[in-house]
């Protein structure tokens, strides 16, 4: 008589049960099937590298700019600006 409510009981929630297996599917196969994040470095580790050297150069070459009361836009959009006007 358990098994016949437990059966009964299922069928009234089998849209969730189906949903919550799907789900638990799809986690576990993502999970097994997803690159180590070793490897996943191990791919990029050239854009890594020439990514940290263009940085590096930049502020080796042009420094940091320092901070100046005139808004940094203002001159770029007069330049901008400039043959329209």
């Amino acid at each position: 008589m358990e098994v016949q409510a437990f059966q009964t009981r299922v069928m009234e929630y089998k849209f969730h049960v189906m949903v919550a297996i799907t789900v638990s599917v799809i986690s576990a196969s993502l999970v097994y099937a997803a690159p180590r994040i070793l490897d996943i470095l191990a791919y990029f580790w050239p854009l890594f590298a020439s990514t940290a050297a263009f940085l590096a150069m930049a502020i080796t070459f042009g420094g940091f700019q320092q901070l100046s009361d005139e808004a940094t836009a203002d001159g770029l959009m007069d330049y901008v600006a400039g043959g329209f006007s």
